[in-house]
């Protein structure tokens, strides 16, 4: 598990209404990385696996190379890409679990998944097994949770996994305590979307599903349906959503091949005619998809007028906080929860989001700017979070 060090920035608790946040101790310039940091936990998204988006188990690093991947999100077998060597897929480093077959893209992510859950959850032979209780649990979850997809079961399941497999199971429990996990906000009487009415009998079932497959004494109280709904309330909550593509990491490369000036505008043609065949065919599911759980990310707050952003350069579980704007020492440290869509709609539709997906109302300077606004979403806007709604009781 990683432990996350930065010397730009400090966890300060606000008050009890907004907890911790976290703050600049130093002057930052935009443009600058403020940390780089992995996950304590992290897990593909189900649905996401099952539609055979190949990634490494243990960091989510994309497998597929760049051809491989446009080949199957454009459903075109015969999908070429030029420049194959701008794509950094290293097939020959692909290792599996011997037991199960689970692949990762190196032996070090093997080793250290064996190290902190494998050994507990690994299914050897059984992988294939839909009746193995990993595989029905899974199952119950997809029926559970459709696309588009923000969290896994199968992160409960690590984190239990994790506490089990530790010599020191205080400290893992204590590391898990650190996140917000109050699945109502008691001030405000908000819940949690995926704490509703329409999802107890769903939740209870995966309850009961996981006491059977994976109970661990020493955390006997995440097994309560209380302790279970504020488990789920702390993956819900702090869980940050991560994503791998090795054709993004592909096309990155082209950007910086050395080539005349017509060549260049012929590639950049060539790229945006890839991104258009694949977003007519796959829409936007396009990346390797999967949430995680960071210390220093769990503790940013935010802002509808953010100071900072997340990316993934690496091509996996590894997060990257950069300033967008420059950033005074002792200054808030603010990212955006909200999507590039969702940032654009008004301040209604934004609190909605907000309060069903966070447990919160948002009082960031945008949102206190347009406190006067009507209560009301546009016309699109509206069905657009019908359509949403629709899809939710459905589900």
């Amino acid at each position: 598990m990683a432990a996350s060090v930065s010397d730009n920035v400090e966890i300060r608790q606000i008050d009890d209404t907004k907890g911790k946040g976290l703050f600049a101790v130093k002057d930052i310039k935009k443009g600058d990385v403020l940390f780089e940091e992995r996950p304590i936990v992290s897990s593909q998204f189900l649905w996401n696996e099952l539609y055979k988006y190949t990634a490494c188990e243990y960091c989510l690093k994309s497998l597929e190379t760049a051809e491989q991947q446009c080949q199957r999100l454009t459903e075109n077998p015969v999908f070429t890409l030029p420049f194959p060597e701008c794509c950094e897929a290293k097939v020959d480093k692909y290792v599996v679990c011997p037991q199960c077959q689970v692949v990762y893209c190196c032996e070090e992510c093997r080793t250290a998944a064996w190290t902190e859950y494998h050994r507990t959850l690994c299914m050897g032979p059984s992988r294939q097994d839909g009746d193995h209780p990993l595989a029905r649990l899974c199952e119950a979850w997809r029926n559970t949770h459709y696309p588009p997809e923000t969290s896994s079961i199968m992160l409960l399941a690590k984190m239990i996994a994790m506490v089990k497999q530790s010599d020191d199971k205080l400290s893992v429990i204590s590391m898990f305590s650190q996140f917000v996990n109050l699945p109502v906000n008691k001030e405000e009487e908000m819940a949690h979307k995926l704490l509703g009415e329409n999802f107890q009998h769903p939740l209870e079932l995966l309850r009961q599903m996981l006491a059977e497959s994976l109970f661990e004494e020493s955390v006997q109280q995440w097994y309560t349906p209380e302790g279970f709904r504020s488990l789920f309330a702390l993956v819900g909550m702090n869980g940050q959503g991560i994503g791998s593509s090795a054709i993004s990491v592909w096309a990155k490369n082209c950007e910086k091949l050395p080539l005349p000036e017509d060549e260049k505008q012929k590639l950049d043609s060539f790229i945006d005619q890839v991104y258009e065949d694949l977003d007519r065919v796959s829409g936007t599911f396009l990346d390797c998809e999967g949430s995680g759980l960071y210390r220093l990310q769990s503790a940013c707050n935010h802002s509808c007028l953010p100071n900072a952003e997340i990316t993934f350069p690496h091509n996996n579980h590894c997060l990257v906080l950069e300033a967008t704007e420059d950033i005074k020492m002792g200054e808030e440290i603010c990212i955006c929860y909200l999507s590039g869509c969702d940032i654009s709609r008004s301040r209604h539709s934004r609190q909605k989001i907000l309060r069903e997906n966070y447990v919160f109302h948002c009082g960031c300077p945008r949102c206190l700017a347009e406190a006067d606004d009507e209560d009301v979403t546009s016309e699109e806007e509206e069905e657009e979070m019908d359509e949403e709604d629709d899809d939710e009781m459905k589900e």
